[in-house]
């Protein structure tokens, strides 16, 4: 499956985004709409208009969902980080998050990203309300909840900086390995791949990654891809950033367990970078346009072989 994340925003009222959409991709992940803030603005009220609208595009249109994320350090409600909460109200409150919005989409979506982020770059555990409020426990929990919630969706933990080799990657892989060894229903790791044409991991890393992924039984999918380049870039850096796509796709293909390659977008301008990483964007396959660029040629023609 090739996918990519969509923004409701632009999907409802961009023509050439809903063309472009329908004509290359097979996998949507909702970019927002189906983070805790966005679909919970008030303690006990979901707003799902906008990630039921992803949703029904999709499957009108013969796509798969992967539903993006369930526990995030992130873009939480105000009500839920201002507040102050016990232990016990915390897991209560994820439980019923994690019952509800997966009870709602049960037996439509392909997979669920169920927690994203929670690894720190020198492998310890990131600081969140989760970690804190909870402690360790909670991811376990959260998985729990989710298959109990819909026993058959794909559940997924998901992170960047990790589809390599490194600390992180190690610590990642010895956390969803525990988690296996215990019993906890994990089915699979999502490799972001955020990366630059300065910087991106060798393929060979990524290939022993997947494979001792593999090992443990467990799918590794590229999640969320995009190759970043100065803005206003030059034909070189767009070559490079076909390569490096290329190279990515190429891996993934090559291993068993990786079944999904998704972009985290495919139009620069519906890009998150350039807001994030100042004097850098161009970072997908097709430019502002919707006219594809080297990448997009380069990722078909590994397709094609």
């Amino acid at each position: 499956m090739i996918g990519t994340a969509v923004k409701s925003a632009a999907m409802l009222s961009d023509g050439a985004y809903r063309d472009t959409l329908v004509s290359q991709f097979s996998l949507v992940t909702p970019e927002n709409a189906m983070k805790f803030g966005p679909l919970s603005p008030a303690r006990g009220h979901y707003d799902f208009a906008d990630a039921d609208a992803i949703v029904a595009f999709a499957e009108a249109h013969g796509m798969r969902v992967r539903g993006h994320t369930l526990v995030w350090h992130n873009q939480l409600p105000d009500w839920l980080t201002n507040g102050q909460w016990s232990r016990d109200e915390l897991i209560q409150i994820l439980h019923e998050h994690i019952s509800t919005v997966v009870g709602h989409y049960r037996g439509r979506l392909y997979a669920w990203d169920v927690v994203n982020e929670a690894v720190n770059d020198d492998g310890t555990l990131r600081d969140s309300i989760w970690l804190r409020g909870i402690g360790p426990e909670y991811i376990e929990l959260a998985f729990r909840w989710a298959r109990e919630a819909d026993p058959d969706v794909l559940l997924f933990y998901n992170d960047y900086n990790g589809e390599g080799a490194g600390v992180k990657a190690d610590a990642i892989y010895a956390l969803v390995a525990d988690l296996k060894q215990r019993g906890v229903p994990i089915d699979g790791v999502g490799l972001q791949m955020h990366v630059a044409i300065d910087w991106w991991p060798a393929t060979e890393d990524v290939a022993a990654n997947m494979q001792r992924l593999a090992d443990l039984g467990l799918q590794a999918h590229i999640t969320e891809m995009d190759v970043r380049v100065p803005q206003s870039p030059s034909p070189d850096a767009l070559t490079r950033q076909a390569e490096v796509y290329g190279q990515m796709l190429q891996v993934c293909l090559a291993a068993e367990n990786c079944t999904a390659f998704s972009l985290w977008g495919f139009a620069d301008n519906h890009s998150w970078i350039p807001q994030f990483f100042p004097g850098w964007g161009d970072a997908l396959v097709f430019d502002s346009a919707y006219q594809p660029k080297p990448a997009f040629h380069e990722l078909l023609t590994h397709l094609n072989a």
